[in-house]
């Protein structure tokens, strides 16, 4: 009996768990949407929790470099720690300069990931020649079109790309809660069932 009150009360922990992961995923959900309404200020937030991710890491890892005094770490750690405290105070002091380079450079990658995913898949030909070619071709023009209207895609390209994020993971996240509540009540429900099945042997 103890044993069945016990895995009852950790499949109910469980189911709880699983319910906090979903209502997260709505969070998520609903804070993209809300970003692809509203792109610019989607962008400029992204950028401000980029800056002061970078700071953070900046404090950090300037923390740890102190720590490693007189070892080879130090100098390495006390460098790139400097380099994102300049960073996050730049993006932080002018977001919009540092979104319309964040833009220009996810451009350039989309372009070059282009180019080559086409050239690979007209030399190589390989099974997945068809996918392979539709996503160097989707690139190439995704890309051409963020160049085209730059600076002034800047002002959505990121916050964009930032909703979508959220978006999707926040689906991810509802969809592994919802799958796992059904799965913890399915096995605790095929435990309860054994258990009320089991005869009680006589003394």
């Amino acid at each position: 009996m103890a044993e069945s009150t016990g895995s009852g009360g950790e499949a109910a922990r469980l189911s709880r768990d699983f319910g906090r992961l979903a209502v997260l995923g709505v969070i998520l959900v609903l804070a993209g949407l809300v970003g692809l309404v509203h792109t610019g200020v989607a962008t400029l937030t992204s950028m401000l929790l980029f800056g002061w991710l970078l700071l953070t890491g900046g404090v950090v890892g300037l923390l740890h470099a102190v720590q490693a005094r007189g070892t080879g770490f130090f100098r390495l750690g006390a460098v790139v720690a400097a380099l994102n405290l300049a960073a996050g105070v730049v993006i932080i002091g002018k977001p919009g300069a540092a979104a319309e380079a964040l833009t220009m450079f996810a451009a350039l990658l989309f372009l070059t990931g282009g180019v080559f995913r086409l050239a690979g898949s007209l030399v190589v030909r390989g099974p997945q020649f068809g996918w392979t070619l539709v996503q160097g071709a989707f690139g190439l023009l995704l890309g051409v079109l963020v160049l085209i209207s730059w600076p002034s895609s800047s002002q959505y390209v990121i916050g964009c790309f930032f909703s979508l994020a959220l978006l999707f993971d926040g689906l991810g996240l509802i969809a592994t809660g919802y799958g796992g509540r059904r799965i913890v009540g399915m096995v605790s429900g095929r435990g309860a069932a054994g258990t009320a099945a089991k005869p009680v042997q006589p003394e």
